[in-house]
């Protein structure tokens, strides 16, 4: 059974983390909680270790030393214990990642079914519950070439749904849409936002973060520079480096 490591106050723990890529150092020195049901906004200018840094949460990334604990189970070597953490963490990417070769409702029952060994009956009924919450129920047998990118973003998000987890992950998942398409996907990140999910977003929406974030945190060169509350955040960034970036980024 996978064993706690004194962390289930937080939801997601990361302590000391640290983070290389051959001589560069993309995480360094990592200290973050996240509170069950807490909406946090990590934002930063590119290769500031945003994207590394939630991809190390469910082991998609290894982190050299320290410790991340998600549920109060630490995420390690241990693959027993990372495929504990994975089935209560959903993650959407920048880029869909859908089977091209199914059709949404199969690219949605497929993890509960082969995963959970849920039956299909029960596992379709799930999918089109989450399609529906998506608003694209509609879509369930046409394939993902049929789909706009906003449509297909949001299938990726009733796909991660419909595992039940407790933690959903964003990696700048409108950063690879039309413009016009990033409101509908956004849209449904705000309900889900509503509904109490704790979520991790990795985004330059800043709209989005005033929205719906309780705390935005803003990285640089691999460390957590600035966090807090987006009021202040926005309104009075305490470092140069966050002034810089809110002035670049807004204007």
């Amino acid at each position: 059974m996978p064993t706690s490591i004194g962390m289930t106050s937080s939801e997601i723990t990361l302590r000391g983390v640290h983070k290389w890529y051959g001589r560069y150092h993309a995480l360094d020195d990592i200290n973050l909680s996240i509170a069950p049901r807490e909406k946090v906004v990590i934002c930063g200018p590119s290769g500031s270790g945003k994207s590394t840094l939630i991809r190390c949460v469910n082991r998609l990334e290894a982190h050299e030393s320290g410790h991340i604990a998600v549920g109060g189970i630490e995420v390690g070597e241990d693959e027993r214990k990372v495929d504990a953490v994975r089935r209560d963490v959903g993650m959407v990417f920048q880029q869909f990642n859908l089977f091209p070769h199914l059709t949404i409702l199969e690219n949605c029952v497929l993890a509960p079914m082969w995963v959970k060994n849920m039956p299909r009956r029960q596992a379709t009924e799930i999918a089109m519950h989450y399609l529906s919450r998506v608003r694209i129920p509609e879509q369930a047998h046409k394939y993902p070439g049929q789909l706009s990118g906003g449509q297909q973003q949001r299938v990726a998000i009733a796909r991660a749904l419909c595992m039940n987890p407790k933690v959903m992950l964003f990696d700048e998942p409108t950063s690879a849409l039309d413009p016009e398409m990033v409101k509908e996907v956004l849209d449904t990140m705000v309900a889900l936002a509503n509904e109490g999910m704790t979520m991790v977003c990795v985004t330059h929406e800043m709209g989005f973060a005033r929205q719906v974030a309780d705390r935005v945190i803003f990285m640089d060169r691999g460390r957590i520079v600035e966090e807090g509350e987006p009021e202040a955040f926005f309104a009075r960034p305490r470092t140069d480096r966050a002034n810089l970036f809110l002035s670049q980024l807004l204007h």
